[in-house]
This record gives C-alpha cells, structure tokens and sequence, in this order.
C-alpha cells in the first residue's frame, strides 16, 4: 500500500508574485501543488509488533506532513510557564519516578531539576522535554509522536540522546514515531522501520550494533575540573589530594571526570570516590557509571579496597543492580560528624548509600601505568 497525499497552498496573488511568475516562467495557478508518494505498509504497522519508528529526508520532502497524516497531530511540548521542570511533569507521578524519568532519558542534573526550561541550554532542554514527552504518552497510553526530532541540538548530543531515549521506550513499553531531517541518528536509534518520502521507499529494519565508541581512560590534572564542576549535583569543589581521571572521546574530547581520595579509617588501606561528573551531551548511555567503575577496578588491582557513596537515585539503583558493586549501607541519614545513620549534629539532610566495588581488578602494572608510577 502507498501513502498518498497532494499538498495544495493558495498562491496569493501580488505584483511581487507576478513579478516572479514572470522572471522564471511560471504558471499562473492559483494553487502550488506537492505530491508526496511513498510506499507504506498500513496494515503491517497496524499488525505487527514495533516500537520505534523513523520518517527521515531532506526539508521539504514531506515527513511532517506524512507523520502528522498517517499517525495524527505531533506532540507539543507545554509553553514555558517559568515553574521548575519538575512541576511540570503530570500531578500523579511521584517525584521518584519523575527523577528517575529524568535520568534516564540522560539529564541527571538535581541542580537544574529545581529550574525552569527557560534557562536550559538547548542540549538540557532537549533531554528535559523528552521526559515530559515520554511522561504523557505513557499516562495516554498513545503513540509518542515527534517532528523535527533533534533538530535543534549538538549532532554529538543528539546521538547520545537517541540512544538513552530508545533504551527508555523500550522500557516503557512505549510506541514512537519520530520525524527528521537527520540522517546521523539512524544508527543510534535503531528504529524498527524507515519510511523516506522523498526516495518513496520504506523499510522494515533489524536490530543492528550501535557505532563503538572510542573511549581512553588516564589520569588528568585537577586543572579539568573547571570543565565539570558546574554539571556536580553536590558541591563543586574538589579536594587538593584528589586523584584525578578522565574519560576521552577523540571528538569532542574529555566526557567524563572522576576523583578519588584516600580513605580515612580503621582497616584495609583504601581509596574513596570523591567527585564523578559526565558531561550533560553525553549522559545517559552509562559514560559515569564507566569511568567509576574504571577507576574502582585500577584502585582495586593495585591492593585497596574501592569505596563510594551516592546520594544520585540513578546511581544508587544502577549499582544496587550491578554485579560489580557491593552495598555496605542501604540509603539512610548520616551525620557527617558521628559517621552514624540518624540526624546527628550536622546530617546531610539527605539519603546516601554505601557501596564497595568487587568487580575484576584492573592489571596492576597497567594502573601503575595509567597513575604514571
């Protein structure tokens, strides 16, 4: 079955207009006429099990018009109305699962959680608007449908974005239908079927590995901390015995960052994470967790024990889930005084967990390298 549709738009008619129809020998039709054929499947669509799906071509080849006319009107992000994006999402979703949504989709910044969408970057708003996407379409149970999908964002951040956005719809159980003009996301989102109305062609795809990327790990100067400071959902300062580490992408360069410092205490020698940030472009495919567990196995295969602990709810399920981490202490109060759960004297005001890494130790005379010993 073809998709089929004339787009006809009233040519007003004016001497600048005449002027034109003259300098280039053109009709004098009271209407311009686009017709947009392409093959697509209806009843397969309707039939078969699918979950994301991608309508992409150059401007002007149809795509929103074949969206909107095959799967109904696209969804349109609420007006900024200068509340915190939190307050944004539906009244009946907890505020657990509106950060772990938030998350997920990559935008792991408690800081701009409690700002407004007026004041994000537009890489932040992107992976913001996302989730309140995802958010209503799961409470409508409908058919997430985007036009201009990542046409406003950083080519490297829409790439990444996919890639966390499609993990989430397939968590949801969610159907979407994404329109675009960007062919550089299509291996990143990994759709089930591709329609492109300016070739007429569709496609039925399976799934297929994701590009590698390119990671190097080694230890970096406390001078990179001005690049990740800002993006810390705690303080951001950084502590002068920190250790410090960094994960690199050949394009942009440095992605992530992680410190560590030597554990204070009775018992086996031991190194404490101090600081990990990723960089909000490229949050959400598990870059932190990675240059965590990195350093946790270097500090590991060189004889220390790997302590962390995490007030970040993605991070305390990511590693309350993961093989490679043992939880010491579940989420509770500590005083920072008396090191005891409880409000103590000085308590953080907020839940933190233990964790130690018992994953695969890192070959010691390859972190030696890595620490420049």
């Amino acid at each position: 079955m073809s998709f089929v549709h004339l787009h006809e738009i009233p040519v007003p008619k004016s001497p600048r207009t005449q002027q034109i129809r003259g300098m280039f020998d053109l009709g004098d039709d009271k209407t311009s006429r686009t017709k947009i054929r392409c093959d697509f499947p209806s009843g397969e669509i309707a039939s078969r099990q699918w979950s994301i799906g991608l309508i992409v071509g150059p401007s002007g080849s149809g795509k929103s018009t074949m969206l909107q006319s095959l799967f109904g009107k696209p969804w349109q992000s609420p007006p900024p109305t200068g509340v915190a994006v939190v307050d944004e999402f539906p009244r009946e979703l907890s505020i657990q699962n509106i950060t772990a949504l938030l998350s997920a989709v990559g935008f792991s910044s408690p800081p701009a959680w409690l700002r407004p969408r007026t004041t994000f970057s537009n890489g932040q708003r992107f992976r913001a608007e996302m989730a309140l996407a995802l958010a209503f379409a799961a409470r409508d149970k409908t058919t997430l449908l985007l036009d201009e999908f990542t046409s406003v964002v950083d080519r490297n951040a829409a790439k990444i974005g996919c890639v966390a956005f499609a993990k989430k719809i397939h968590q949801a159980n969610l159907r979407f239908v994404a329109a675009s003009c960007h062919e550089d996301i299509l291996e990143w989102l990994q759709p089930d079927w591709v329609a492109r109305p300016d070739l007429g062609s569709f496609t039925w795809r399976s799934l297929q590995p994701r590009p590698p990327l390119r990671l190097e790990f080694r230890r970096v100067s406390k001078g990179l901390w001005r690049r990740f400071h800002a993006h810390h959902y705690l303080s951001g300062a950084l502590h002068p015995a920190a250790v410090c580490f960094g994960l690199f992408l050949s394009d942009p360069g440095p992605v992530a960052f992680s410190a560590w410092l030597p554990f204070v205490g009775k018992g086996p020698k031991a190194r404490r994470e101090h600081r990990t940030v990723c960089l909000p472009d490229f949050q959400g495919i598990g870059l932190g967790s990675k240059i965590s567990e990195l350093c946790a196995s270097l500090w590991r295969g060189l004889g220390y024990r790997s302590l962390s602990t995490t007030s970040h709810p993605a991070m305390v399920r990511s590693r309350n889930q993961h093989p490679h981490w043992r939880m010491l202490r579940p989420p509770s109060l500590v005083s920072k005084r008396s090191g005891k759960r409880g409000k103590g004297h000085h308590a953080t005001g907020r839940f933190t967990a233990g964790f130690e890494y018992v994953g695969p130790p890192m070959d010691p005379v390859l972190g030696l390298k890595i620490l420049g010993i």
